[in-house]
């Protein structure tokens, strides 16, 4: 019986060792080496003792994911490979085999404490790190891990963030005679690059890891000594960053602009022409040779005066002109929150984080785990030529021949001025991989983010979308009136895919009128004549995509910090997102008010966009970290030390009413001051002569009163200011802490309790819900107005827009859409 069992032992690690002996043989056949672990482990088999033992135990045992062998191996017969999410590790494991372990650290695992600065300045700014708590265990078992290694492999993200992840890693794990240990990167996690990689380990970039040290210790001194500024003279708990106030900035000067503006009227003269049954339309381009200037109803008047006995406009000329609209580059990090923000809706950090998931790997039938797209955080637009090649050959066999440019576009010449260029641009690892067969796979997020990547990916690889231009004239008197328009004569890139645009964008060249065929001195009828009066508008709010797209251009942040950039500024309730635009709030613009005062040197784009190139210097080894430190610290701890409480807090706060007020102890004067809880107000003898002190709440507007019922108690409620917003609350409070949010006047169509704005927990989002939820779960996005359904009746419809359509109302019953109709003067028949 034993001698059957030693037989059975040694038949099971024949075949372990033949299954290495065939997957070496396979790497050889792809062109790869293969590493030296491996072809060790091939030489030395697996022992029948450790194949026949089940690894349930061991996995039960590791506080780090575990995604490897299929049984344990002999201690120093396998290679270590670390990475950052269990996701990933999952499915380089099923590339890998049995000759490696993987292993995840699941973020980060050592960062600066959390409870001090950690930086000791007059020792070259050197960073005290610490083990973030509930990592111990991770640590733990990476240490051990790497004891049974013949060769550790650092696979974290190919980024600054990454190779810094990697370094501390390295830092924990070392130890004098430890197994050797090699960086790789994965800029895509497909078998081929995954084997290839491994195969060309490198070490880590030092140079990436002293930026990405710079910025962690840049933005703790900043945000460690400029919060305590923050909390003395705005409240207490709120704090500073470096980019994210410059952001916030941003928000609100863009807002100082909108109110400040001041509209102005003026007025357009539009010509409704038929010809061969076509209607179409033609402005008034030139008035006696100039562009016109109609400022009001009167001046508009007189020329539909001079033009009442026009029934025709004559052709003065045609134009013609073929014109080609190449297609986009494919997405780079901020490329692809912009559209993802334009036509899915998405968020920068939810475009983020489905993109994770895509490049980690999805389950794919019998295919098992793979990488969809390349690494997603990326500032370049180049490609591949073997991906090019690929997608060339698919959109052949796909659409034909006609849909393929001459060459391949490599984009190698596309980047931004900011570009690091580390990677290639955002990508789908295999073209041929079309969304609808990996649908059933994907969830309906991650599905439509796919699909989006993929379109875009090939779109730019085909041929430009060709358009027939017409602009016609019709000059007369002292008149100009023309008529433009464009018809697709090859549609091109843009079966596949067309770019998104914002309101403020402007029409693109698909979305023009199409004119009739007319030649020049044929009489055109006019159908009639029609002037508009305009106001001209302020500069649009920023809306997530148009945030990020100025940031990049602003040269503000990295692909890496955008999505974190914007999240943050709704999650510290600095601004909030309404209509999928940003409106800075009362807290926020106090904060910005501050911050710019305080640091005007510091928290501006120029200085801001100056240090990412610093940091890009560093990377590239023409910098010194420390010294880069030194230079921004002298100034910046000079400016905190200046810094003036009193004025400050009369910046953030409306101190008006201390001309009048005064203290009831002593008679005093009432003055602001600065402490530890946030700013007060004290007598100008305290502390000497007076003891009095009173907080400030000059940021709390009083609360307006309201016909509403309280629920909980019958007293009638008042209209209060949160953090969130206006919110109704009982007018007993604190006796009755009764609260609803603020109705909008329309009910709901289910069981007719009032529809009320609302915010989501996560990112203060706002929408509109039943205040009976949770036993009614109606809600809609676009604020309800109470107008009248022209089909079924209802009082209430949400107010929508779109910029192909304008403003228009659905019925929030039966969902019946209609426009609203402006109110310009009447047309003017002739």
């Amino acid at each position: 019986m034993a001698k059957a069992r030693t037989t059975k032992a040694k038949t099971t690690a024949k075949r372990a060792t033949k299954g290495v002996a065939a997957e070496n043989a396979a790497i050889k056949d792809a062109g790869m080496t293969i590493p030296a672990s491996k072809g060790i482990r091939a030489a030395k088999g697996v022992s029948a003792k450790n194949v026949a033992l089940k690894p349930a135990r061991a996995r039960k045992r590791a506080a780090a994911k575990i995604v490897d062998d299929e049984g344990p191996s002999e201690p120093g017969s396998t290679s270590l490979v670390i990475v950052e999410s269990p996701a990933k590790a999952k499915t380089i494991g099923k590339y890998l085999g049995r000759a490696y372990k993987v292993r995840a650290t699941i973020g980060h695992v050592r960062d600066l404490p959390e409870k001090k600065m950690g930086i000791d300045i007059e020792n070259g700014f050197e960073p005290e790190y610490v083990t973030i708590p509930g990592k111990e265990k991770t640590v733990a078992d990476l240490k051990s891990a790497a004891k049974d290694s013949r060769e550790i492999f650092l696979a974290t993200d190919p980024d600054r963030e990454g190779e810094a992840i990697a370094w501390h890693v390295a830092q924990q794990i070392k130890t004098k005679n430890g197994a050797p240990m090699r960086r790789v990167l994965f800029h895509e996690i497909t078998r081929d690059a995954v084997q290839l990689a491994i195969a060309n380990a490198g070490h880590i970039d030092e140079r990436k890891v002293d930026a990405q040290q710079a910025r962690r210790v840049l933005d703790r001194l900043v945000g460690y000594k400029a919060s305590p500024v923050l909390w003395k003279t705005v409240k207490k708990g709120i704090s500073a960053g470096r980019v994210q106030t410059v952001a916030l900035r941003l928000l609100v000067e863009r807002e100082r602009e909108i109110r400040a503006f001041k509209p102005v009227e003026y007025w357009t003269v539009e010509a409704l022409l038929e010809e061969a049954g076509q209607q179409f339309t033609a402005k008034l381009h030139l008035l006696d040779g100039k562009k016109p200037v109609i400022s009001n109803e009167a001046e508009a008047n007189a020329i539909l005066d001079a033009l009442k006995s026009r029934k025709t406009f004559q052709v003065t000329e045609v134009k013609r002109r073929e014109r080609r609209k190449n297609p986009a580059a494919p997405f780079t990090t901020s490329t692809l929150q912009q559209d993802a923000a334009k036509k899915l809706g998405f968020g920068s950090k939810r475009t983020m984080r489905l993109a994770q998931d895509l490049y980690e790997g999805i389950e794919i039938g019998e295919e098992g785990a793979v990488g969809l797209i390349t690494y997603m955080r990326t500032d370049s637009t180049r490609v591949a030529a073997s991906a090019a090649d690929q997608a060339r050959d698919y959109i052949k066999l796909m659409y034909g021949q006609q849909y393929l440019p001459d060459a391949p576009r490599l984009y190698a010449d596309g980047k931004s001025k900011n570009a690091q260029d580390a990677h290639e641009s955002v990508r789908p690892t295999d073209p041929t991989r079309r969304p609808e067969h990996v649908r059933k796979y994907l969830k309906e997020d991650q599905y439509r983010l796919y699909e989006l990547i993929w379109q875009r990916f090939m779109a730019s690889q085909m041929t430009p979308a060709i358009f027939d231009t017409t602009t016609v004239d019709f000059d007369f008197d002292r008149f100009l009136f023309r008529a433009t328009g464009s018809v697709v004569k090859f549609d091109g890139y843009q079966r596949l895919y067309k770019e998104s645009r914002e309101a403020e964008e402007g029409k693109a060249l698909e979305e023009e009128q199409g004119l009739p065929v007319v030649q020049k001195g044929e009489d055109i009828p006019v159908k009639a004549i029609t002037p508009s009066q305009h106001f001209t508008e302020p500069p649009p709010r920023y809306s997530e995509a148009s945030l990020v797209k100025e940031l990049e251009r602003l040269g503000i942040g990295r692909p890496s910090t955008y999505a974190s950039i914007v999240s943050t500024l709704v999650d510290r309730r600095y601004a909030q997102l309404e209509q999928r635009r940003f409106f800075p709030t009362f807290l926020g613009e106090q904060v910005e008010r501050v911050m710019v005062k305080s640091f005007p040197d510091v928290f501006n784009v120029r200085f801001t966009s100056h240090m990412e190139t610093d940091l890009d210097r560093i990377e590239d080894g023409d910098v010194n970290w420390r010294r880069m430190l030194k230079d921004f610290y002298g100034p910046f701890a000079e400016s905190v030390k200046s810094a003036d409480i009193e004025s400050l807090i009369g910046e953030a706060h409306d101190l008006s009413m201390l001309e009048t007020e005064r203290c009831p102890t002593c008679g005093g004067k009432l003055v602001p001051r600065g402490g530890f809880f946030g700013p007060f107000l004290a007598c100008e003898n305290h502390p000497k002569d007076c003891k009095f002190t009173r907080p400030l709440r000059g940021d709390r507007k009083p609360a307006q009163p309201t016909d509403e019922i309280c629920h909980e108690c019958g007293s009638p409620m008042v209209i209060r200011h949160g953090r969130s917003g206006e919110f109704l609350g009982c007018s007993t409070f604190p006796k009755c802490r009764g609260t609803r949010s603020m109705p909008t006047g329309v009910k709901c169509p289910k069981d007719g309790g009032d529809i009320a704005v609302r915010r989501s927990k996560k990112r203060g989002k706002a929408f509109y819900g039943c205040s009976n939820y949770p036993k009614c779960d109606f809600v809609v996005w676009d604020k309800p107005v109470a107008e009248t359904c022209p089909e079924c009746g209802y009082i209430g419809a949400e107010s929508k827009f779109t910029k192909a359509r304008g403003e228009y109302r659905r019925c929030i019953k039966c969902a019946n859409e209609w426009d609203v109709a402006p109110s310009p003067p009447e047309a003017v028949a002739v």
